[in-house]
């Protein structure tokens, strides 16, 4: 088998082998969508199992190393400072401070430090303070994440020499929907972005928010650009949208739960050798939904009470509901 669609499944079904696809079609993709939920899941749940230890997921701390007075317009974000959120501006913290947070996630369990910044694009002299952050993250034995906005290629390789393990960029949404989110910059500036990334050798964290008013196509679309990528994000955050009173989507309506799960298990049957994260909104998900999400193939948490300026579950609650689910976190 090379990981085609072939005449034996039924409509949206799957059959693998060793190959890892990156040609799927849309209508592939809508297809996996269109899938009853039970044959979708099960699906899901088969491709993880080739790939993960089905009760093991990876935990992940995030901590806004730079909160507030980011001058991009996107439509869901409270650290826009063209919006009146309640977010003030803050100077960049000290590598002291971030280093003695890291040290409190990797004693709650956590494997990945990631670190935020809210900046269109990061100056050269910012990366002094950030590089050095990365390597005393490292130096506490945890895999390194940060997220700065638009890279250009010497910055890159900057964050590369330092030991960076991970970018997170997301492409946040589908090609033809980006426009009703995002003004600032375009979709091509994002892929720019991934490709210094990967060029500097640096693995990629790339995925995206729904809830934002997209279609069910809109979604298909953003997995199909992910999935589409040369190489695989090795990480895949999927995001609901976290409404915040003061941006332009705080009014917008809840997404069908059933319908975020089944975005998880797509992402997973495209993209079977990444962490799919279970990232922003699971505040506002019940207990159930998020098992739905881990059996749907989820790997992934962000753990702490906050996710840059969202709320997030507590990690005693989290670690309760692992108990209940027998799920372990990866070492």
């Amino acid at each position: 088998m090379d990981g085609a669609l072939t005449g034996n499944t039924t409509p949206g079904e799957v059959e693998y082998g060793p190959t890892v696809r990156h040609d799927w079609s849309r209508d592939e993709i809508a297809a996996l969508f269109a899938a009853p939920f039970n044959d979708l899941l099960y699906q899901a749940q088969s491709v993880h199992r080739q790939y993960f230890d089905p009760n093991e997921v990876q935990i992940s701390t995030l901590l806004s190393i730079k909160t507030g007075g980011c001058p991009e317009d996107c439509g869901y974000c409270p650290q826009a400072a063209r919006y009146d959120t309640g977010v003030e501006a803050e100077k960049l913290m000290s590598v002291d401070a971030v280093v003695a947070e890291a040290a409190r996630a990797k004693t709650a369990g956590a494997s990945r430090f990631c670190m935020g910044a809210a900046w269109r694009n990061p100056k050269d002299h910012d990366l002094d303070k950030v590089c050095d952050m990365v390597r005393e993250v490292r130096n506490l034995g945890l895999e390194t994440c940060v997220t700065l906005g638009m890279l250009r290629d010497h910055q890159a390789q900057r964050l590369s020499d330092a030991g960076l393990d991970y970018y997170n960029h997301n492409l946040d949404t589908a090609p033809e929907f980006y426009g009703d989110i995002i003004s600032t910059r375009t979709y091509q500036d994002r892929l720019d972005t991934l490709g210094h990334v990967r060029d500097a050798g640096i693995n990629v964290c790339c995925g995206g928010i729904v809830g934002m008013g997209e279609s069910r196509a809109e979604r298909v679309g953003l997995l199909h650009q992910l999935a589409t990528l040369p190489d695989h994000p090795e990480s895949v955050p999927i995001n609901m949208l976290v409404r915040v009173a003061g941006t332009p989507l705080a009014s917008e309506d809840d997404l069908d739960p059933f319908e975020f799960v089944r975005t998880i298990a797509v992402a997973r049957i495209l993209m079977p050798h990444s962490m799919v994260r279970l990232s922003a909104g699971r505040e506002t998900m019940d207990d159930a939904v998020q098992a739905l999400c881990f059996l749907a193939g989820a790997n992934s948490i962000f753990y702490g009470e906050k996710l840059l300026t969202t709320p997030n579950p507590g990690a005693s609650h989290d670690q309760k509901l692992f108990d209940r689910l027998g799920i372990s976190a990866m070492d």
